[in-house]
């Protein structure tokens, strides 16, 4: 029998029923498109490619084209499915090249806001006339990205929420591009066969099933009501929240929440707070991440974006979580690995740190244990040295103000140092892995921020994946909820 990994394989060695099974795939993926969106996104990407090549040439003749700015600039005019497509670059570490996954964090998920009539149309085919269900909406919205569009409302009953509304033409765009993208990736592989080892198509595949999903607002509202009830199910409602989900309001289209009233962990405001009642700072940043750290290994998912804007410092003292739209699913295998690697950091054991993401990570090769343990220290020193930088100012009224200069591409250098070093030392790590160090990295910045005096190793207030019952967050960590796959809901 032959073996596609004995030798590499040209497109000549491609079989009749392999070259069938691609033509099946792209008229398939013409059908899925449809009739209308399929050229119509077909002559917009030819607008976007020739107004990026015209945008790039002066650099090209230059000599300092940046191959990685330009892909990223093609992707924000090219729209919706590419920003999606690049926010999973920018969160891969594991699978991507560095500088694209450094410059891909610079891609923007901000577009002009839909007119107020267009959006309206869409929340009353999804739920009938607005004064039937609100009391009030306000027509200018709070945020405009690119498949959807929020805006604050008022229910009949009194509730303050937020409504989340589906950019309308955005499924069909999306389904096209995606068809695109995966059929390209095929004919990639048929022409390079080499290239298979890579699960490219595999890896669009999984990309297309989860954005496909993401058309459905009502797996986000599932994944919220799911984290509110591991709240509810630890007693740790007190402590933290995430939005109510109003079912009646909510369809495939339309996502009405509750408005937590707060702000951003890092505002300017809460770092002036903070500054006057540092006490304040501590039990906000702990509680948020000890109750993370206990989703991780209690929840089937962990919530895979916890960036300063999704964890809120709310008004009544408690922490918001939001935005429940990328989470992450943890193998048993890299769960026991991380376990492995939590113990070993805390007692600075690099040659555990480096035996832990051996047993997490794929080799082809034997692992010299004990350079991987020195270049790991090395990099270790180098993150406990890095310290925020932040001013705190007296007002002429005599309040405390806060000014901060946090720099979220610093949390994606220390993830790409790491990586970069067990792909040195012969390891390839699970892109689950990257996800779960991303959220702890963002964790370490807020600690020295909100809580620089905070011991997190030895510090009985702070929760490890796997560690002993702590009293911050009144449970211990013991259930794990394996799976054999990642899931990215982007």
């Amino acid at each position: 029998m032959y073996n596609v990994w004995d030798e590499k394989r040209t497109v000549s060695d491609r079989t009749q029923e392999e070259s069938a099974s691609l033509i099946k795939d792209i008229i398939q993926a013409a059908v899925d498109a449809g009739p209308k969106a399929g050229p119509l996104r077909t002559f917009q990407a030819a607008k976007a490619f020739r107004a990026t090549f015209r945008e790039f040439i002066p650099q090209i003749a230059k000599g300092d084209f940046s191959a990685p700015k330009a892909l990223r600039t093609l992707f924000e005019r090219l729209g919706a499915t590419y920003v999606k497509l690049g926010q999973f670059v920018a969160s891969s570490p594991t699978i991507f090249p560095k500088e694209y996954v450094l410059e891909f964090q610079k891609l923007l998920d901000q577009t002009e806001p839909i007119e107020w009539s267009v959006i309206k149309k869409v929340i009353e085919n999804e739920l009938g006339p607005i004064n039937k269900s609100f009391a009030y909406v306000d027509t200018k919205p709070l945020a405009s990205a690119s498949i959807a569009q929020v805006h604050v409302a008022k229910l009949l009953t009194g509730e303050d929420v937020v409504i989340k509304v589906q950019k309308p033409g955005i499924d069909a765009s999306l389904k096209a591009d995606l068809s695109f993208v995966l059929v390209a990736s095929k004919i990639l592989e048929f022409l390079q066969p080499d290239w298979e080892r890579t699960s490219l198509s595999a890896v669009v595949g999984d990309i297309r099933a989860s954005m496909l999903e993401e058309l459905d607002f009502n797996k986000e509202a599932r994944n919220t009501e799911e984290f509110r009830q591991f709240l509810a199910q630890n007693n740790l409602l007190n402590k933290a929240t995430a939005p109510k989900v109003y079912r009646e309001f909510t369809t495939k289209r339309v996502f009405t929440m509750e408005r937590l009233n707060g702000i951003s962990m890092l505002d300017e405001e809460t770092i002036s707070k903070v500054a006057e009642n540092p006490q304040m700072g501590q039990e906000a940043i702990l509680t948020a991440l000890n109750i993370w750290t206990l989703s991780v290994s209690q929840m089937p998912w962990f919530h895979a974006d916890v960036h300063a804007g999704n964890l809120l410092f709310l008004d009544d003292g408690r922490v918001g979580f939001i935005d429940f739209g990328i989470v992450g699913r943890v193998s048993d295998k890299t769960f026991k690995a991380v376990n492995e690697l939590s113990t070993t950091l805390a007692l600075t054991d690099y040659q555990g740190m480096a035996q832990a993401l051996c047993n997490m990570g794929a080799t082809d090769e034997t692992v010299d244990i004990e350079k991987f343990a020195r270049d790991i220290e090395v990099v270790m020193q180098r993150m406990s040295s890095v310290q925020p930088d932040i001013t705190i100012t007296e007002m002429q009224n005599g309040a405390v103000g806060g000014n901060l200069n946090f720099d979220e591409s610093e949390i994606t250098n220390l993830l790409l140092e790491i990586v970069e070093l067990t792909e040195d030392n012969g390891l390839k790590l699970p892109r689950e892995f990257g996800l779960l160090v991303k959220q702890s990295l963002y964790f370490d910045r807020y600690l020295k921020i909100l809580a620089p005096e905070i011991d997190v190793m030895n510090d009985a207030r702070v929760s490890g994946i796997g560690g002993e019952e702590k009293e911050n967050v009144g449970t211990s960590i013991t259930k794990v909820n394996g799976s054999k796959e990642l899931i990215i809901d982007v």
